[in-house]
């Protein structure tokens, strides 16, 4: 394992409130545009034409999508596979869904609910396959993005007049 995340447990076990962080991306609409940003990085959403959007940057559907395939790779290639000493030679990972954009139209007959959410992590490892399996299990059991997709949130919602 590597020394940054060797020194992270020993401080996070000693004090687990130093491993609190607080992500925060804020969505603004600028030049008609739907401007995210999350601390020094800024990029764009836009919805598909058929529901208003002029289809110029991924969806806010495929940025969820590429929030789960991208925690399936970086989370095991950073942290997961230096802890549990697996070697990777190939990762990959496709996250889908289907949705019926009439659901955001209120059509009747249709949901604006992503349905199907599916996940194919394609790995290839010369390690024991004991290791692979316990890496991914604890991929199954601390992935963030994963458990808030498959664990009931609480999201509070507030509307704000200026």
């Amino acid at each position: 394992m590597n020394i940054a995340l060797s020194e992270s447990i020993e401080r996070f076990t000693a004090d687990p409130a130093a491993g609190q962080i607080s992500p925060k991306v804020t969505a603004t609409l600028t030049e008609g545009r739907t401007r995210l940003g999350a601390g020094s990085f800024d990029w764009d959403t836009d919805l598909p034409q058929p529901v208003g959007g002029s289809n110029e940057s991924p969806s806010p559907t495929a940025y969820l999508l590429g929030a789960l395939a991208g925690c399936a790779v970086a989370f095991i290639h950073d942290t997961l596979a230096p802890q549990f000493e697996v070697e990777i030679t190939e990762l990959s990972a496709t996250a889908s869904c289907t949705t019926n954009l009439g659901g955001l139209l209120d059509v009747d007959g249709t949901t604006p609910e992503l349905q199907q959410l599916r996940m194919k992590i394609t790995m290839s490892s010369p390690s024991p396959a004991e290791r692979v399996e316990a890496m991914q299990q604890a991929w199954l059991q601390r992935c963030p993005v994963y458990l808030a997709l498959r664990n009931p949130n609480d999201v509070e919602i507030n509307f704000a007049s200026q």
